[in-house]
């Protein structure tokens, strides 16, 4: 069977969803779209064009017009690395990782990927190793170690590592058995409540609906601007003394409202409560079970908010041994084979290949697209069938879903853009960090153009209250 074209993943992704019909989108453009065997620019058109598609679909029952979403695939593919085209004031604004960040490879010659660039992950794989936080010394202290050891129990010891298997080792192990039957996207009617109906059209598609995001990193971010890009009102949730990749901010906190609450005081979940009662959707992207520990459980949520839609995004997807593990996409990508293929399709050593990341943190934007993709599907169904809903993606389920799109061949020596060679995709635009320039929104709307109407601005600017 030959691969699917970018309009049959998008069809398969809206039948997942539980949505009749066809997706209104037009879909342009062709692949390679980035220097990788894997299909990355399929994966970036079609998820952006269903998140893209279901905010057109849900204005039109609103009573607005009805319209296309038009998703050009090298447009789509540049936007899966959205964070990298960044200017501050004129000056490049990339984020940084930390300076032991990275793979290494440990005695017995299994290569590792260590994720720091959160403070106490660092320390905590520093104090694993009994060593200086130099990368010589990283590099010395884990030949003492078998890869799959450090990474086990740098996993007990809540530290961010990963093992570099090929995909005959992850379809082997335990999680990779798991995960193989996720699918890309989960929506679950979880509780009863009357239907919802959608409020009458307004300017903007999702003008009125109300978003609580309570995520961090690259994914969750996603989801919430992408729905901020579409007139939903965000208000992003986080706590002064969680560590957060503050370089990312620009780009995800588009669109959005910030606040900070603590939610280890009755205080701050009281308040957290009262945001969520006047919610539609609960997106949240913390390690499984964090913010359920606090209260927030989607079951929860729904018997204190009847018709809420909760968005939860997990590394592993809450199944099998790893279900509670944290993880990052760069962690995702080594530990389920995409490293070592991607380095054996570029030939890169194939007997025994140093690990080859994707060109783009493709599983943390697709996942976030898919997110908000769900997210919208959900209130759509909410509006017909009533219910409160569970929607769930995981980095895992994305990879899975990213591999069985099939890879293709050549694409290794193509250049990716540089920023000076975007023209009008970029946009400008005052910020809390200074004159932001970055990517514009890639799903397109005629008759309603996606724009963020609020710049980014440091975490916990705002009040902790709707507008």
């Amino acid at each position: 069977m030959s691969d699917p074209s970018p309009r049959e993943i998008l069809e398969a992704l809206w039948q997942r969803a539980g949505l009749a019909g066809a997706a209104p989108a037009l879909l342009a453009g062709e692949e390679p779209a980035l220097p990788s065997s894997f299909r990355i620019g399929a994966a970036a058109q079609a998820s952006i064009a269903a998140a893209t598609a279901a905010v057109a679909e849900i204005h039109r029952r609103r009573g607005g017009p009805a319209q296309a979403a038009a998703v050009d695939m090298r447009h789509a593919a540049l936007e899966f690395a959205s964070e990298r085209y960044l200017r501050l004031d004129g000056t490049a604004a990339p984020a940084h990782w930390d300076d032991i960040a990275g793979t290494y490879r440990c005695g017995d010659g299994r290569w590792v990927r260590l994720h720091t660039n959160f403070p106490h992950h660092r320390a905590g794989v520093l104090r694993l190793l009994g060593c200086e936080g130099t990368r010589a010394a990283v590099g010395k202290a884990l030949q003492d170690w078998e890869g799959f050891a450090f990474e086990q129990s740098a996993a007990e010891a809540g530290m961010c590592v990963a093992a570099m298997r090929s995909f005959a080792e992850w379809d082997a192990h335990p999680q990779g058995r798991a995960v193989a039957a996720l699918p890309p996207l989960r929506i679950e009617r979880i509780a009863e409540a009357p239907p919802v109906p959608l409020p009458n059209a307004g300017a903007r598609p999702l003008e009125g609906i109300r978003v609580l995001e309570a995520t961090r990193v690259i994914a969750g971010p996603v989801c919430g601007r992408t729905l901020a890009a579409h007139g939903a009102d965000v208000l992003h949730i986080s706590a002064a003394h969680l560590p957060s990749f503050d370089d990312l901010l620009p780009d995800t906190g588009r669109g959005k409202r910030t606040a900070a609450l603590d939610l280890r005081t009755e205080a701050g979940r009281a308040t957290l409560r009262g945001l969520a009662a006047g919610a539609d959707i609960f997106l949240q992207g913390y390690r499984p079970g964090a913010v359920a520990g606090h209260g927030f459980a989607p079951e929860a949520l729904a018997a204190a908010r009847p018709g809420i839609v909760c968005v939860s995004l997990s590394a592993y997807g809450e199944v099998g041994p790893w279900g509670g593990r944290r993880g990052f996409d760069s962690l995702v990508q080594t530990a389920s084979g995409f490293n070592h293929a991607e380095a054996v399709a570029a030939d890169a050593e194939p007997a025994d290949p140093a690990p080859r990341v994707l060109p783009c943190q493709a599983l943390d934007h697709a996942s976030g697209f898919l997110l908000a993709f769900g997210a919208l599907a959900a209130l759509l169904r909410r509006a017909e069938e009533g219910g409160s809903w569970l929607v769930r993606v995981s980095l895992a389920g994305t990879a899975q879903w990213l591999r069985g799109l099939g890879r293709i061949e050549g694409a290794f020596g193509m250049p990716v853009p540089k920023m000076e060679e975007l023209g009008d995709l970029l946009e400008q635009m005052p910020s809390g960090f200074g004159r932001l320039t970055s990517l514009r929104h890639s799903g397109r709307l005629p008759e309603t153009p996606p724009y963020w109407a609020l710049p980014p601005v440091p975490l916990g600017t705002h009040a902790a209250a709707w507008v």
